[in-house]
């Protein structure tokens, strides 16, 4: 009984989610969404992209997933640059309130910029590394943007560490890097995979963003360019991948924190 139930739950259930999604799609694009491409109109005009999905027949006509690859790739190289400089911030902001005092005002004001803000900028810092410009200005948005919640969150799990353990560590006399190692660490973990799921999640959507100010090759690309064409089925097909692919990518960086919590 239990496991019929938990198919309903984790099988049957998002399957009639997405059924009635479509459904309504299909509804709305044959009553008062005329320019809306059916379902059956966007599969035919995407299958090729779908069905191939690694083929490469220019730089900005390539597969489905051949595109989504070089936008993971993008995104992995800022979403590392984003916890290497946010983690450590996350760490002084929770141990110093001299340090928070300092830069707390500023991470308040630079937080809530937009990517669209932000790109523009560091394409201006990167413009003397030539064609490298394009990649090195969507690597900088992708890490001032998606760092703020691990900074917010590890500075939070720092804070959160009970004052016994900090006795402890004084009495027996560790070091400051047996301390951070054995107990600040072990101790802000879970609020650290918090930020770093959040900041995943904000990576993924600003290469979107990057890709298509910049025109790379990339689902982000691959839109922009689609959407001036005016091929509406291809639009469909990059938020589709886009949603999947940030699904995908959340619940990998759940189960990774479950395992860290168990441990």
């Amino acid at each position: 009984m239990n496991k019929n139930m938990l198919k309903i739950d984790w099988l049957v259930l998002p399957l009639i989610g997405i059924a009635i999604v479509i459904g309504l799609w299909a509804l709305s694009s044959a009553t008062w969404a005329k320019e809306l491409p059916s379902p059956a109109q966007t599969w035919a005009k995407s299958k090729e992209y779908v069905l191939d999905p690694f083929a490469k027949r220019g730089e900005m006509d390539q597969g489905i997933l051949r595109f989504t690859w070089h936008s993971l790739v993008l995104v992995a190289k800022g979403y590392a640059l984003a916890l290497l400089i946010g983690t450590p911030l996350g760490f002084f902001l929770g141990l110093s309130k001299t340090f928070t005092k300092t830069f707390d005002p500023i991470i308040q004001i630079l937080r809530p910029v937009s990517p669209l803000a932000w790109l523009p900028l560091g394409l201006v810092l990167f413009l003397s590394a030539g064609k490298q410009a394009s990649e090195l200005g969507a690597l900088f948005t992708i890490a001032v943007c998606a760092m703020w919640p691990t900074v917010l969150n590890t500075a939070v799990g720092v804070r959160a560490i009970p004052q016994d353990y900090l006795n402890v560590a004084r009495v027996l006399k560790l070091s400051r890097t047996k301390t951070l190692l054995k107990v600040l660490l072990p101790a802000a973990l879970p609020y650290m995979f918090t930020g770093f799921r959040l900041s995943l999640g904000i990576a993924w959507l600003v290469i979107v963003a990057a890709e298509m100010l910049t025109g790379r090759p990339g689902v982000g690309g691959f839109l922009w360019q689609e959407y001036n064409a005016l091929i509406y089925e291809h639009i469909i097909l990059c938020i589709i991948t886009i949603g999947v692919v940030g699904f995908i990518l959340d619940r990998g960086m759940s189960l990774m924190e479950r395992r860290f919590k168990t441990a």
